[in-house]
C-alpha cells in the first residue's frame, strides 16, 4: 500500500529536456560526488586505467571522492549535453530522484522551479522512483571509497 504522505507516490511526470542546468554550480550543488564503482565506468568509457581517471579527474576532499575543478559547470559538459553520458556517476542518473529534495517544498523550490524536464515526458512509478532513491543513497554511502 503506497504512503500517503509521500507525495509522489502515485509517480513523477519527468524527462530529461536536454537543457544542461543540473550541470551547472548552483553553490551547495556545485559539486559531483563519486564513487569507486563511478570512476570505474567513467574510467573505462575515456579508456583509461582507474587510478590514472582518478588522479587526472577526481579530488578528495574531507574523505569524500568529488570531480575537481567544477567551479562554474561539471568539466564533462560539452555545451549543453554530458560528454560521459553513458557512464555519468549515479549522482548524475538518479537525478531529480535524491533523498533531499523529495518532500514536496524542497521538490518545488530545487527541482520544478529549475528544470524544465519536471511535467514532461513519461510517468515515472513509485517504484520507479523508490530504485532512484535507494541508488543515490547506497552510492552516498560509498563516497569515501
Amino acid at each position: 500500500m503506497p504512503d500517503p504522505k509521500k507525495w509522489w507516490h502515485e509517480g513523477i511526470r519527468f524527462e530529461c529536456q536536454g537543457s544542461g542546468r543540473c550541470c551547472v554550480s548552483r553553490g551547495q550543488y556545485g559539486y559531483v560526488y563519486v564513487t569507486l564503482e563511478d570512476r570505474r565506468a567513467m574510467a573505462r568509457h575515456l579508456g583509461l586505467a582507474t587510478a590514472a581517471f582518478t588522479r587526472k579527474y577526481c579530488q578528495r576532499e574531507g574523505g569524500i571522492w568529488k570531480l575537481r575543478d567544477f567551479n562554474e559547470n561539471c568539466r564533462f559538459l560539452e555545451g549543453k549535453m554530458c560528454g560521459v553520458y553513458e557512464a555519468r556517476p549515479t549522482q548524475c542518473r538518479t537525478w531529480p530522484f535524491w533523498p533531499e529534495v523529495m518532500n514536496a517544498k524542497a521538490w518545488a523550490r530545487e527541482v520544478a522551479a529549475y528544470c524544465p524536464g519536471v511535467g514532461k515526458g513519461r510517468v515515472w512509478s513509485r517504484e520507479e522512483i523508490e530504485k532512484n532513491l535507494h541508488a543515490q543513497v547506497k552510492s552516498e554511502e560509498q563516497y569515501g571509497k
